[in-house]
């Protein structure tokens, strides 16, 4: 039989070693005689503030005897939360998130311990320690997977939110995992569910999904503006003005129609979008949200009839995403888009934009709720920017904007925008250096 070693035997060794007693030992730790000895005789167990001071005046690196912690403490012992919410908060810290594992795995077959793990699970979510957060809220989901309770849905909803990231096939997971939890939460927090259930699938061009959760997103929007105004609501509120979930829904479904390249019934959501006068809401927040709304309209006008061939709206297209640095990337995108569709010259307006463009990669960057649209953006801008050169014979700035595409596209797994790559280079491949060749032969190993 495997005897597990303890902590204080380790450091009853180690006193020996130094030829300290235990006064010594507490003077260096800090805590005094009677503490020291209470450990030492295993009379008393061990906070993991002592832990960590013994561990220190030893001469050991932060968190050494952590497993061992976890051995005498949690797993050969019934488990106390008052000493294991401390541990974790401290394994959290340091980013200790295996020995993390190990806690969860040996308290998680009670069931009795999942509101308290969720509670400190929301805790180190506040911190921004997401990926200790992420394993608490993976454990407890876990354990309540035969519970109808809304807190298993909050679990995957934050399990959802945590794992979104660059990778679009992982994206389209961590969202099939969710979708069938969202309609267990609160209807408040379905509101928000909704929005960034949709913005992943938007981002992956699922347009059919897409369009069915801003449907559930417009239903459930519009049942609750009912009830807020029917009558006087108690409830907490959510995160945006009411109304905007009703706008946004129908921004979506517009955006839909749009990609689909039904841009009649773009065009009838995008004035339908303009039209707010039925928005009871008057505060700051709310004026600000119609404002844009009713901007966006306007640019979704303008772009829907520029898509659909009407190439004398360009300036006026133009001049409202130059006033709009968050519409600009996208904006840029579209007019490349026009262009390559249309055969259009738009030298001059790349030239208006060049700083902007020559900047482009800094939206890789830039920290944001709506990331994995960003990099949507961006790679479809840098395809079609490729696209335009490589036509007109500008090979070389084609083969730069094609090779930064392709690198974008590895990176967050874009299999859809790799393969176009793929296809622009084979059609010009005579043109390109023997260097170039050697750069593109190592990014296609790598997707």
């Amino acid at each position: 039989m495997k005897i597990t070693p303890t902590i204080r035997a380790e450091l009853e060794q180690f006193l020996q070693q130094e030829n300290l007693t235990l006064s010594q030992f507490g003077q260096i730790t800090g805590m005094n005689r009677g503490i020291i000895s209470s450990i030492v005789t295993g009379n008393k167990s061990m906070s993991i503030n002592q832990l960590d001071r013994i561990t220190e005046a030893m001469g050991l690196p932060e968190g050494h005897f952590y497993d061992l912690f976890i051995d005498n403490y949690i797993i050969d012992t019934p488990p106390n939360m008052r000493r294991i919410e401390p541990f974790l908060y401290r394994c959290a810290e340091l980013d200790k998130l295996d020995a993390i594992r190990r806690v969860v795995g040996a308290i998680m077959d009670n069931l009795l311990y999942s509101p308290k793990l969720f509670e400190i699970a929301e805790g180190l979510l506040a911190q921004g320690r997401l990926g200790a957060a992420l394993i608490l809220y993976e454990g407890v989901a876990e354990a309540e997977k035969y519970q109808h309770s809304e807190r298993l849905a909050i679990c995957q909803y934050r399990i959802f939110k945590i794992q979104i990231g660059n990778d679009q096939e992982k994206n389209f997971q961590s969202a099939l995992q969710f979708e069938p939890f969202v309609k267990r939460l609160d209807a408040i927090d379905q509101l928000d569910a909704l929005i960034d259930l949709a913005n992943v699938y938007r981002s992956l061009r699922k347009w059919e999904r897409t369009k069915e959760v801003a449907k559930d997103l417009r239903t459930l929007a519009e049942a609750q503006y009912s009830l807020e105004y029917s009558q006087k609501s108690e409830e907490r509120k959510p995160q945006r003005p009411l109304f905007f979930y009703i706008a946004f829904s129908k921004s979506l479904i517009g955006g839909v129609y749009y990609e689909q390249g039904k841009y009649e019934l773009a065009l009838q959501i995008a004035y339908e979008s303009c039209d707010l006068d039925w928005v009871k809401e008057t505060d700051e927040e709310a004026l600000r949200w119609k404002s844009l709304f009713q901007e966006w309209g306007e640019a979704n006008i303008c772009l829907t009839k520029l898509m659909a061939g009407d190439t004398e709206v360009l300036p006026l297209y133009i001049d409202l995403i130059s006033t709009n640095r968050e519409e600009l990337l996208p904006g840029l995108w579209n007019i490349m888009i026009v262009a390559n569709r249309y055969k259009l010259n738009v030298d001059g307006i790349l030239s208006q934009f060049e700083r902007e463009i020559s900047n482009i990669h800094d939206q890789e960057g830039r920290q944001t709720n709506d990331k994995q649209n960003i990099n949507d953006q961006l790679v479809g801008f840098l395809s079609e920017l490729a696209d335009y050169y490589l036509t007109n014979g500008q090979y070389e700035k084609g083969i730069s904007y094609l090779l930064d595409c392709m690198r974008l596209s590895t990176i967050i797994n874009n299999e859809h925008s790799i393969l176009r790559c793929v296809r622009m280079f084979e059609r010009c491949r005579q043109f390109v250096s023997n260097e170039v060749k050697v750069e593109y032969r190592n990014l296609v190993e790598m997707g």
